[in-house]
């Protein structure tokens, strides 16, 4: 094992994030205060919605998107196997089910040619989840849920400050679920932001995120006082606080300069491998402009040549990882009836597929080492290569 580690991911904090911080901990608010209210704005003018609810999770921010669309027991949610659980999850958790849709071979991304098949009279909403960073065809799959009726909720834990045909994420669905997890585009350190433009869904999930309690007294039956409120539905603790939040707006003010640095180590992947036997590079479609926040290659040969490179780099001090074990190989989900084949896509993107450390912090050097340590490896494990 190298004595030099390069992660996969890794947050970018500085002096003027740590000085935000410490000035809410010299102040009257620690949990829910005006930092709060400002990473909202912060976040809404950022991305062109009209509304940002910020919440303590990325998972908690899938949960109240599902919760303020309407979803509930008996409903269906359509979705990527290729993601981490709690896209699917967070419908559970409401008491709807899950039905997957594979993803398309090039891009991991949900696959709209197989979506119109999937809906039921069941389906309440369509997930896209932009997978690595590169946004879903939402046009496509938007067209198709119109037709139907249906809500589409955006996964774009990936996936914030990506472009779509010249829109930023955050307006491309009619929900959007973000994540502030420190390997994501700026963090929070935990965090996650519900966004949209229809104001009856942003009051839902302002609501869902505190125990489902109102205060309002235009929206009481009966007002007692200035101390009285009522818990109207079943919400959660989902509340974040002023300190995550003093360092998202910091964090917010990089954001850009993040997704900059994040496309030239991208770029310079993408040079230096498109022409190496037996490993392909990441699939950009037109009009898109991703955030990058996973490089994912997959190499020829299967599970066996990449359990063989993936060790060999993690000898070598490269933090690779694989993203993601698809959903329904999960024994939970098994359980519902799930197997394996169900999904060839998404399956066999999995069983092929390495993430190489992608951060803004990176140095030319670090980007540097993992190309030159990636093309030895596979030329050794792979062959073929000149």
């Amino acid at each position: 094992m190298s004595d030099l580690f390069i992660p996969y991911g890794r947050q970018w904090i500085d002096e003027e994030d740590i000085q935000c911080v410490v000035d809410v901990l010299r102040s009257d608010f620690l949990t829910t205060g005006p930092a709060v209210e400002r990473f909202e704005q912060t976040l809404a003018h950022y991305t062109g919605a009209r509304h940002a609810v910020a919440v303590n999770s990325g998972t908690a921010a899938l949960h109240t998107a599902y919760y303020a669309a309407g979803l509930r027991a008996g409903d269906e949610i359509i979705t990527s196997p290729l993601t981490f659980v709690a896209t699917a999850n967070a419908a559970l958790y409401l008491g709807a089910t899950v039905k997957f849709v594979d993803v398309r071979p090039d891009t991991g991304t949900l696959d709209p040619s197989r979506l119109e098949e999937a809906i039921t009279r069941k389906t309440k909403l369509i997930v896209p989840v932009d997978y690595a960073g590169h946004p879903a065809e939402y046009d496509d799959i938007r067209a198709i849920a119109q037709r139907y009726g249906i809500t589409v909720v955006a996964d774009a834990a990936h996936s914030l400050g990506a472009v779509y045909r010249g829109r930023k994420v955050g307006t491309l669905a009619d929900l959007t679920a973000v994540s502030f997890h420190p390997v994501k585009p700026v963090t929070t350190g935990e965090g996650g932001a519900v966004l949209t433009n229809d104001p009856e869904w942003a009051r839902r999930a302002v609501q869902f995120r505190s125990h489902g309690i109102v205060r309002d007294p235009r929206r009481l039956p009966a007002w007692e006082g200035p101390w009285y409120y009522e818990m109207q539905d079943i919400g959660y603790n989902y509340r974040i606080t002023d300190i995550q939040c003093a360092l998202g707006t910091s964090q917010m003010r990089r954001l850009d300069a993040f997704i900059r640095r994040r496309r030239i180590i991208a770029e310079r992947y993408t040079e230096a491998f498109r022409d190496l036997p037996g490993l392909e590079v990441p699939v950009v479609l037109p009009g898109v402009e991703p955030g990058w926040h996973l490089y994912v290659v997959r190499l020829e040969g299967g599970p066996a040549v990449r359990r063989r490179v993936f060790e060999r780099l993690r000898e070598a001090g490269i933090g690779v990882q694989v993203h993601y074990i698809p959903v329904h190989f999960h024994p939970v989900y098994r359980k519902m009836g799930y197997t394996e084949g169900m999904y060839s896509c998404a399956e066999d993107f999995y069983r092929r597929a390495i993430s190489l450390p992608l951060y803004p912090k990176m140095t030319d050097d670090e980007v540097e080492f993992v190309v030159e340590t990636v093309r030895r490896v596979v030329r050794d494990v792979v062959g073929g290569g000149s």
